[in-house]
């Protein structure tokens, strides 16, 4: 039986903050389908190093304001292409890829070929936090660093600026 608030939490969610191994958790799309979120990774997708291999991973949800509503234990399994589950769950989660190039059916045939699909399903016996136990403090960490970022620079004037 699966706690009432996690079963809600997965029915709307369209991101999920993944961690493995203890690891840092990163925020990846999902789609939920039959009570599990299936996420796919790898190259020219989204990462989290050590998902494909995994068997466990802890999953953290928000809910309808923003903020972080539950956070529990996942069974991780792989969902292999060819597979009946594949064939019914992989073009449901390309359906759901934004600015994908290509057809569903190219993007399927790349994700079998490159990606992993994994299914994450809450684990029977783990461990599920919700209110009261979420902790108070809002948890945010600095943005990573990346190549990406460069400073604002001031805007340019084509004129002088007459004060009164």
């Amino acid at each position: 039986m699966t706690d009432p608030v996690v079963e809600e939490a997965i029915k709307k969610a369209a991101v999920a903050w993944v961690s493995v191994d203890g690891g840092e958790p990163r925020g990846l799309w999902c789609v939920p389908v039959d009570g599990a979120l299936y996420v796919i990774s790898g190259i020219g997708e989204q990462r989290l190093p050590g998902l494909a291999g995994a068997t466990t991973a802890e999953v953290t949800l928000r809910g309808d304001h923003g903020g972080r509503i539950v956070t529990w234990t996942a069974d991780v399994r792989r969902v292999q292409p060819g597979d009946d589950e594949w064939n019914a769950v992989a073009p449901q989660v390309g359906g759901k890829r934004l600015n994908a190039s290509g057809t569903t059916d190219q993007l399927l045939e790349r994700w079998a070929m490159d990606c992993t699909l994994s299914c994450l399903s809450p684990a029977a016996d783990g461990p599920v936090v919700t209110r009261p136990d979420l902790p108070d403090d809002s948890l945010a960490e600095p943005p990573r660093e990346t190549p990406a970022a460069r400073p604002t620079r001031k805007p340019f004037r084509l004129h002088k600026v007459r004060r009164r």
